[in-house]
């Protein structure tokens, strides 16, 4: 299995050496090299979406707390830096979801491949792609600290190409302002990363787990935390580090959005879980109430802007809005992961999960409303009326709602148990941290539930009603075709399965997550 897991790295990585290389002849002229290229990318996501599911259909449940298919060789050893990977009960379904979203995105763009400039578009963007791919998929498998830190700056610069080069809008600026948010993070974190080493001795994150902390001073492990939580809450993103997100998420193209909310949002909440619970105890559990309360504030704080947003006269972007319910969504999991508990940490992971899902449905609704009306300002889908998609559109109409109330958390559906469980860490947090503190957080949270309600049954009823004999922004709207519905389907498929049996996930996380808090 150890080969299938680093075959699951090679495989994009070769594919996108191939299709970035100068060199590489896809066909003998442009149009031709563009569906080749294309469909190349399908081809390659799609092989390793196979290799996923082998690593998954080989993985030991019964010992999901054990890395397995592990890699383990000296890679530096001037600086003790080795080649080190492996999954476990934690990192599995994040491996598997990134996996799957990037290949539906690349199915998406075989047959609606953003605008971009510049010759030839497509052989650069899957390349670019399969870059990001391989980035992704290496945070959630790499256990060493360098490596991590690696794989985590890897996707920085092909999500900035995608931004820049294929979004819309401001989008150079848009572009720009994530790549200086997440830059100065990592720097930061990178600061965090190597205190732990050097005091350590060692950046391997099994061995420094297994440590849990011994041989760290309080100091040193607070100040570790510090930073290396700074630099992982940019890319959570927790408030107030979140200023970056809305502004990317509106400018990028729709399987950028995809990726970005569906992915790289969770590579800062998994570094938090791999990294923070379990390599410096005591300078988290020190800082684990100031988490809170951030996670809290934001939970509330993206609420309320998406209720704003979602108001009728206030020109809300749909792509805006979904991303400031993602500072809102992540908030549960930064209260899960603060709570240091068993069941919040494991509500948590699996918000992760849930969320990778529903949010990535729906960017790729909205931005199948953008491609149809020109627009996503919802004033203007909606008109005097509203878009009524139930009437024009009903399959798209019943998808968007589908993922709406999968959004606000009704039970049956994959974004219930997260933020239950989420909230239930936060009822009874760890010992030495403050119960009313807590518990008033968790108060906060439920606010934030009861607010995602408000905004997204708005949403629903702007966008899905209204009177279909009512002029519309664009006549003859045409409803699911059949790549949205293959690229579609999976996912509210997934976010079925995962709420109806959500031991599917726990099953998994739970004995990795006991085994990292208890010093493993």
């Amino acid at each position: 299995m150890n080969a299938v897991l680093i075959a699951l790295l090679a495989l994009p990585l070769l594919g996108a050496a191939l299709t970035l290389a100068p060199a590489t002849a896809f066909g003998p002229d442009r149009a031709t090299q563009e569906k080749r290229a294309l469909r190349f990318g399908a081809l390659v996501t799609g092989l390793v979406l196979v290799l996923t599911v082998a690593l998954a259909a080989g993985f030991d449940r019964a010992h999901a707390s054990r890395m397995q298919a592990v890699t383990d060789t000296a890679w530096i050893p001037a600086i003790g830096v080795r080649f080190h990977l492996g999954v476990d009960g934690i990192s599995l379904p994040l491996v598997v979801l990134t996996a799957l979203l990037t290949l539906l995105c690349a199915v998406y763009s075989t047959r609606r491949l953003p605008d971009g400039p510049g010759v030839p578009s497509a052989r650069v963007f899957v390349g670019l792609l399969l870059l990001l791919e391989v980035g992704m998929l290496a945070t959630f498998v790499v256990l060493d600290l360098l490596l991590f830190f690696l794989a985590f700056e890897i996707v920085l610069i092909p999500m900035y190409f995608l931004i820049a080069r294929w979004g819309s809008g401001a989008k150079v600026a848009s572009a720009n302002r994530f790549i200086l948010y997440t830059l100065l993070g990592s720097a930061v974190m990178l600061l965090g990363f190597l205190l732990v080493g050097l005091k350590a001795g060692t950046f391997d994150m099994t061995a420094l787990a297994a440590a849990h902390g011994h041989g760290l001073s309080h100091t040193t492990q607070v100040l570790a935390a510090l930073a290396i939580g700074l630099g992982l809450a940019v890319k959570a993103p927790a408030w107030p580090l979140h200023s970056w997100l809305p502004d990317a998420h509106t400018s990028a193209p729709t399987v950028g959005s995809v990726l970005l909310a569906g992915v790289l949002l969770k590579m800062g909440t998994y570094g938090l879980v791999r990294v923070l619970l379990p390599v410096v105890p005591d300078g988290t559990a020190t800082l684990a109430p100031y988490l809170g309360a951030l996670a809290a504030v934001g939970v509330v704080y993206g609420s309320l802007a998406c209720l704003a947003l979602a108001r009728q006269g206030s020109k809300g972007d749909l792509k805006r809005l979904i991303a400031y319910s993602s500072v809102g969504h992540m908030g549960f999991v930064l209260l899960g992961i603060a709570s240091l508990t068993p069941v919040g940490v494991n509500g948590a992971l699996f918000a992760n999960v849930a969320h990778g899902l529903i949010t990535g449905l729906l960017f790729f609704l909205v931005g199948a409303l953008k491609d149809r009306y020109g627009t996503a300002d919802l004033d203007t889908l909606a008109g005097a009326t509203g878009a009524a998609l139930y009437g024009r559109a009903p399959r798209i109409g019943a998808l968007l709602a589908f993922a709406a109330v999968a959004s606000l958390g009704l039970p049956g559906l994959a974004g219930f148990w997260g933020e239950v469980l989420a909230m239930f860490g936060a009822f009874d947090p760890a010992a030495g941290l403050s119960r009313p503190a807590f518990v008033t957080y968790m108060v906060l949270a439920g606010l934030g539930t009861l607010l995602t309600a408000a905004y997204l049954l708005i949403v629903v009823r702007r966008v899905c009603m209204g009177d279909p004999k009512q002029p519309a922004v664009v006549e003859g709207i045409a409803d699911l075709r059949p790549y949205e519905a293959v690229s579609w389907t999976p996912l509210a498929a997934l976010t079925l399965v995962a709420g109806l049996w959500p031991a599917l996930l726990l099953g998994l996380s739970d004995p990795a997550v006991k085994h990292l808090l208890g010093g493993g």
